[in-house]
């Protein structure tokens, strides 16, 4: 035990005289974190918008005024046609537009009612859509508050019975594109640092000679393998601290459900990510393909089948079963549903037996291939 223990201090050791690798290990997640949580936004800012309508109409000058007063919106100005906003939005003045029915006001008191078409340039369909809803949410919360009063108060208001809808959304009412990034964030930077960590720090072992060296020692060479990836466990441990002290200090997203479930699945996705790099070590003889299946081959899947950035739901059939064994999809899945939702623990136990039976079969997997290859 005491040779185990030796090994274990010295990769310590070899970690912290390495700057770089130290400089990677901590300032990598912490400046991925910044950029997606920050840089990299799917909301929407400083949106100009137009309106179009005949008349003078006080209700919809105070909407346009509401409009403006969001953070999300810049009122432009009016126009008399549709034609015209449509060329204000081919010179690129507007991007999207609210049309009024003739006598607005008027058609508010009659069973009829009155139409607003809201209108966006659809030439970035993600921008266009979330304008479209924003912009809807705005107007029917104008309707539900500033003239509800109003209509209560005139008797043949209240015979219209107009209905607004009332647009909720849960878990996430602000819409940040944070609440979505940082989940899948965690899920790629753990893989990458223990995955191409622990894979590149075995496989310089096997380059420069001295794997030979550490077998001949009394530790059993699995011992020695684990004695390496026990530093880079405490030091996924700590960037994970650091994350999600980024995530609720800076970023501001807060942690609805259970602290401790939220610790325990990210600690069985870490040890499922060093399986992975031992697993990596055993198949190849450089550095530089450690570093490439690791770095890139890895990055590909974990960005683009996991949910990070595509919900799985609307991919091909096939792409969808193919996301299936991706680990991270499951990690990322959990912890929205713990982090962002805030469900109880019940809900995440599939989530839990998957990543947990992932960890089983790549750490047997990556053993008897060691194993195989002292043999």
């Amino acid at each position: 035990m005491k040779e185990f223990f030796a090994f274990v201090r010295k990769e310590f050791l070899h970690i912290f005289r390495d700057v770089r690798t130290l400089l990677v290990l901590v300032g990598l997640p912490t400046v991925l974190i910044v950029l997606f949580g920050f840089a990299i936004s799917t909301e929407i800012r400083n949106v100009n918008v137009g309106m179009c309508t005949q008349d003078d109409d006080t209700a919809i000058t105070r909407l346009m005024e509401k409009v403006d007063r969001s953070e999300y919106f810049t009122y432009v100005g009016r126009y008399d046609s549709g034609a015209d906003v449509d060329e204000a939005m081919r010179r690129g003045e507007i991007d999207a537009a609210l049309i009024f029915s003739d006598d607005f006001s008027a058609g508010l008191m009659r069973p009829g009612g009155s139409e607003i078409a809201v209108i966006a340039d659809a030439t970035n369909p993600n921008n266009a859509s979330m304008e479209v809803m924003y912009l809807s949410s705005i107007v029917s919360d104008y309707f539900r508050e500033d003239l509800e009063t109003a209509m209560m108060s005139m008797p043949q208001a209240s015979s219209s019975g107009q209905v607004v809808p009332n647009l909720r959304m849960l878990y996430n009412p602000q819409l940040k594109s944070s609440y979505n990034f940082v989940p899948g964030i965690m899920g790629l930077i753990l893989l990458l640092i223990c995955a191409l960590m622990t894979s590149v720090s075995i496989v310089r072992e096997k380059e420069t000679g001295s794997m030979e060296v550490l077998l001949v020692s009394p530790v059993k060479p699995i011992s020695i393998v684990f004695a390496k990836m026990i530093p880079y466990f405490v030091i996924s441990c700590v960037v994970l601290i650091n994350i999600l002290l980024l995530t609720i200090f800076v970023l501001k997203v807060p942690i609805a459900g259970s602290f401790f479930w939220m610790i325990l699945v990210s600690v069985i996705y870490i040890i499922l990510s060093l399986g992975i790099g031992m697993l990596v070590s055993t198949l190849v003889k450089t550095q530089i393909i450690a570093t490439l299946i690791c770095g890139m081959i890895f990055m590909v899947p974990v960005m683009m089948l996991s949910g990070m950035l595509y919900p799985i739901e609307s991919m091909p059939e096939p792409f969808q079963w193919l996301a299936q064994v991706v680990p991270a999809k499951w990690f990322i899945e959990a912890i929205r549903k713990i982090m962002i939702e805030g469900v109880p623990v019940r809900y995440v136990l599939k989530e839990i037996a998957v990543l947990t039976l992932m960890a089983t079969v790549i750490f047997a997997v990556a053993v008897k291939k060691f194993n195989d290859r002292l043999d």
